[in-house]
């Protein structure tokens, strides 16, 4: 959920989890998991997220109750002083909410910057605390996704074609953008539909389309590794439909 009031907005998501988190959790695995996410480039250090020496979101002393984790927001690169951060597990979920936040740059660049890995790194810390739950479905044969993958690579070639000569920047664009907005709009690409199968994150819902451009990216590498590395960092998997 996205709420704009004048130049401040409240976000918030959540996910279902199998078990309650203390305060003292919920604060240690968003600080891992986003400073995984970053690569370590970005570091949590006296209250602050830092790139080197730059503050990019500063943040006041952190309250931690039985159930929950909050930080003020008081200024750096990215915000301006006002606004929570509060994590906090209740009735078998957990939620992430930035409540009253103000961005420091224009909101046009804000949507297309700051806000996409800020989403992303929400959604990617949420949803791995259910790694330890019950899988969503039933996940989809490997010989399957394969077939299914074929099927989507003959398509966007095909569609690389008819768009004129087929080049390779072309052909890459269109399969990006094929991939992302089936993943994220439908949850399946034409494969998806042949073999049965759609991606999932892990808990049931639709990838985002964040989700699915880091999922993308990322394929190459489970190729070369011979592990599903997509699926394993953009926190999504592949069910029997």
């Amino acid at each position: 959920m996205v709420t704009w009031s004048g130049d401040a907005i409240t976000t918030s998501d959540s996910v279902e989890v199998a078990r309650p988190f203390s305060g003292a959790e919920l604060r240690d695995g968003y600080i891992e998991s986003v400073q995984r996410l970053m690569l370590g480039l970005v570091r949590f250090r006296d209250n602050a997220w830092r790139l080197g020496p730059f503050e990019l979101l500063r943040f006041g002393s952190e309250r931690v109750g039985r159930d929950f984790v909050e930080w003020p927001i008081e200024g750096g690169i990215l915000a301006r002083p006002g606004g929570v951060w509060r994590i906090e597990s209740e009735d078998g979920a957990v939620s992430a909410s930035a409540t009253g936040h103000r961005p420091a740059i224009p909101r046009p660049l804000y949507d297309v910057s700051h806000f996409q890995v800020h989403q992303l790194a929400t959604r990617l810390y949420l949803l791995g605390l259910r790694e330890n739950d019950p899988p969503f479905g039933v996940e989809a044969p490997r010989e399957d996704r394969f077939r299914a993958a074929a099927v989507d690579l003959a398509f966007c070639l095909t569609l690389a074609r008819l768009t004129g000569r087929r080049r390779l920047r072309r052909t890459l664009v269109i399969t990006a953008a094929y991939h992302i907005a089936c993943w994220s709009l439908l949850g399946r690409t034409l494969g998806g539909v042949v073999l049965r199968e759609r991606v999932v994150s892990l808990d049931g819902s639709r990838p985002t389309a964040a989700q699915s451009l880091l999922r993308f990216a990322l394929m190459p590498l489970s190729w070369f590794w011979r592990r599903p590395l997509h699926d394993e960092v953009a926190r999504t998997t592949v069910i029997r439909d």
